[in-house]
């Protein structure tokens, strides 16, 4: 089975017009420096020395900033040094990310040239009323207009959103994601707000201004967000901010997080919490009060069937006072299971 690589360079705040409320990409990154040609061409040789696997895609991947906004020459640099891998065969593709106001069909052209395969648009809400309040400096036409150009002219289209911007509604998220579907991109993002030393956001929440979600609140929001996208067979790529040293618990000293709901397995809980509610649908569909259930899943699902420290073991137990057992099954599909009763509590009084 072919293996893909992503090789990650941040470009942090290049590009930007403005500060968007809950926004500092140098904290959000890691990175306080401007990139340059030769830390491009540093950084993908670094990967590519690591990369051992034989049957193997790789892509580099221009992360933070907007891309298309930075200056057009040191677009051209940047994208011409990764291109000289694939030139050589060492690389596959290139993949960007950039604000919707930010794409025409001069930038589409440009970087078609530099074999540029996949576009990432930083979305956020498509509520306009949503996207003054955080100061995004665009409207969800901006997006529907580059959306329709970037796929128009042969590019993979993702789509970036945010759960819990200032006045956003579960309603509004499901709203966005219900837009963002009919706009038909292949991967998309969702990123559950996260307050950030330095942001406007940082602010309006110390006045009180702001009330972050919370963990579950949002664990909630995003399992219908990644069902509603699953449904469609449209790729979520990442559900929750990468952890990094200053992206962590606000407990650490370190942390640049404030508030929100940080959690280091995010995406677990949120997969884990959808196992969660198709098992017990299963058990409610069959007609006996269970004691002790089996439940047969791929090895890539056990994990999360199993839970975040055993939490739908312990749950399920707690809740409906039922026993489950996991057990590997690589003749399951990826995502579907198999379910049997091992015992009842018929059985169990007999």
């Amino acid at each position: 089975m072919t293996k893909q690589y992503v090789i990650p360079i941040f470009v942090p705040h290049l590009g930007c017009p403005n500060d968007c409320v809950f926004c500092n990409q140098n904290k959000i990154s890691g990175q306080k420096t401007n990139v340059t040609k030769e830390d491009v061409e540093k950084t993908i040789k670094y990967f590519l020395d690591h990369i051992k696997e034989p049957d193997k895609k790789i892509e580099v991947a221009f992360f933070g900033g907007s891309f298309t906004g930075i200056d057009e020459q040191i677009q051209n640099e940047l994208l011409g040094t990764a291109y000289k891998f694939i030139e050589k065969g060492q690389v596959d593709s290139i993949r960007i990310s950039t604000r919707p106001d930010y794409i025409n069909k001069e930038i589409l052209k440009r970087l078609k040239k530099y074999k540029v395969k996949t576009i990432e648009l930083g979305v956020q809400s498509a509520n306009d009323y949503i996207l003054k309040k955080a100061a995004r400096g665009h409207t969800f036409a901006d997006v529907k207009k580059a959306s329709k150009l970037i796929r128009r002219f042969g590019f993979k289209l993702g789509h970036q959103m945010m759960v819990g911007l200032p006045d956003s509604t579960k309603i509004d998220e499901i709203n966005t994601a219900k837009s963002l579907i009919k706009l038909k991109p292949k991967i998309v993002r969702i990123y559950p707000v996260l307050v950030i030393k330095g942001t406007k956001l940082e602010k309006d929440y110390e006045e009180g201004k702001y009330k972050p979600l919370t963990v579950v609140q949002a664990v909630e929001i995003c399992k219908e967000l990644v069902a509603m996208f699953n449904k469609k067979k449209i790729d979520v790529i990442r559900v929750g901010l990468q952890n990094t040293d200053e992206i962590t618990s606000p407990e650490f000293e370190n942390s640049e997080v404030v508030a929100g709901p940080y959690h280091p397995a995010f995406r677990q809980l949120v997969e884990s919490s959808m196992w969660y509610d198709a098992i017990v649908n299963k058990i409610k569909k069959l007609n006996a009060k269970v004691k002790v259930v089996e439940v047969q899943v791929n090895s890539q699902d056990i994990n999360n069937v199993i839970g975040h420290k055993k939490e739908n073991v312990i749950k399920l137990k707690d809740t409906y006072d039922v026993d489950l057992i996991v057990k590997q099954n690589d003749n399951v599909k990826q995502g579907k299971s198999k379910i049997e009763v091992l015992e009842t509590y018929a059985d169990f009084v007999e």
